[in-house]
């Protein structure tokens, strides 16, 4: 019998489950186009140079090509006044071949997001961060035009692995709008129970470890440990840290929040960085596109 040390963690491939969604995506993006001579349009605005930022940015421009959907490619540099990010949203708004628009968070400090995101059409709020979008999937019974991203790409690799959610622990960690605040909302609407862990949380790793379900979402590289995983624990990592790889052509490489090796030795499932909900993140928002342009296209 093999002995605890020799457990792995099975490996949650988003990139092959995102690929199923995008194959289903691509061939109504085909319908759509041989039906009303109309494609899905995207819009990505992007300020500023972050790393991680960009490197998701330019995974969404291929991705939308690759599917034959409409990108926009808006690049504004670090300095932009916050009114031109506004007035370029406006842009999108009124254009009609754009039927989604993303605003890459987070922005510089002197651009407030709030004010940025409020200015999206509620129709084209393809990353569904619109406060009337958050306020629906924060009610019972209630359901947002879109859901965001990255949180329901989270839930997606939950069911497409056969994980059950209903009445599971399931832990959040970081409590961010991006992520932290939505996937735990819902969670909550899958009928999970769930506790939010942050920065001011006493005894995170005490918490973390009663979890049947832990989103590492905290932008903390590699802080989650093995010893704080309870054996058979579903890891999904949406942390993507850039550290500094000399070795690498970049000069850098991407780690998750966990410690993935450590983790690997006790969770039941677990996502790689990259190769797990970065992938699930594209494809959500694509979906999404495709979702808000048959709204359109199809009325």
């Amino acid at each position: 019998m093999a002995s605890p040390s020799d457990h792995k963690a099975t490996i949650i491939d988003g990139k092959a489950i995102a690929q199923t969604i995008r194959s289903e995506i691509a061939s109504e993006v085909q319908r759509l186009s041989e039906k009303y001579g109309k494609v899905p349009g995207l819009a990505v605005v992007i300020v500023g140079n972050r790393k991680d930022s960009q490197s998701y940015v330019n995974m969404k421009r291929k991705s939308c090509a690759e599917l034959c959907i409409k990108s926009f490619d808006i690049d504004l540099p670090e300095d932009v006044a916050e009114a031109e990010v506004i007035s370029k949203v406006h842009e999108l708004n009124a254009n009609p071949d754009v039927h989604g628009i993303l605003v890459q968070l987070p922005l510089p400090k002197h651009i407030s997001e709030e004010k940025v995101l409020c200015e999206i059409s509620l129709e084209k709020d393809v990353d569904g961060f619109h406060p009337l979008n958050i306020g629906k999937l924060a009610m019972k019974g209630r359901q947002p035009l879109f859901n965001p991203c990255t949180p329901r790409g989270c839930i997606e690799l939950l069911v497409q692995s056969g994980i059950s959610i209903k009445g599971k622990n399931a832990v959040v960690v970081g409590r961010s709008n991006i992520v932290g605040l939505p996937v735990s909302l819902l969670l909550l609407k899958e009928d999970a129970t769930v506790t939010v862990v942050h920065s001011r949380t006493k005894e995170p790793e005490k918490i973390i470890r009663e979890a049947d379900i832990i989103i590492a979402a905290a932008g903390q590289a590699m802080m989650i440990k093995g010893s704080w995983i309870k054996p058979g624990a579903a890891v999904i990592d949406v942390g993507t840290n850039a550290v500094d790889d000399p070795t690498r052509k970049s000069g850098y490489r991407l780690v998750g929040d966990v410690d993935f090796q450590e983790a690997c030795k006790v969770a039941g499932w677990i996502t790689p960085v990259p190769g797990g909900v970065g992938p699930m993140t594209v494809a959500m928002l694509l979906k999404n596109t495709l979702d808000g342009a048959k709204r359109v296209i199809e009325k």
